[in-house]
């Protein structure tokens, strides 16, 4: 077995057509902290974004021929309250699928940003 030094998940690249937009979806809609906003070098603009507090950022990177926006990222956000987040974020335009609810298992639900990436909402309890 390969001995690593790795200690935890940092950033997730989401792939979007227009990153000013994006940002703003992101940051206005769903409210997410801006924790970087940058050009790293000429062209290369990095931006990162994450609910507050969260320890790990979505990074929304200018979509290209090799990585297209419209995909499913896989990405699961937390929610303390998925019926709340789904009717909001449905009154505000986003695109939400249904809110499911099976026995035993957490309200969530799939939603798309403005290039069509799938992100999905998982109601965590605190306590």
């Amino acid at each position: 077995m390969t001995t690593t030094h790795f200690t935890g998940l940092h950033t997730v690249a989401v792939p979007v057509d227009d990153q000013d937009a994006a940002l703003a979806f992101y940051r206005d809609v769903l409210g997410f902290e801006v924790r970087m906003d940058g050009d790293l070098q000429e062209g290369f603009r990095w931006i990162e974004v994450a609910p507050p507090g969260a320890a790990v950022s979505v990074a929304l990177v200018a979509a290209g021929p090799d990585q297209p926006a419209g995909v499913d990222t896989g990405i699961r956000l937390a929610t303390s309250d998925a019926a709340a987040d789904h009717a909001t974020l449905g009154a505000h335009g986003v695109r939400v699928e249904e809110l499911l609810r099976w026995d035993g298992v957490p309200p969530m639900f799939s939603m798309r940003d403005l290039d069509g990436n799938v992100l999905y909402v998982t109601e965590i309890s605190v306590g």
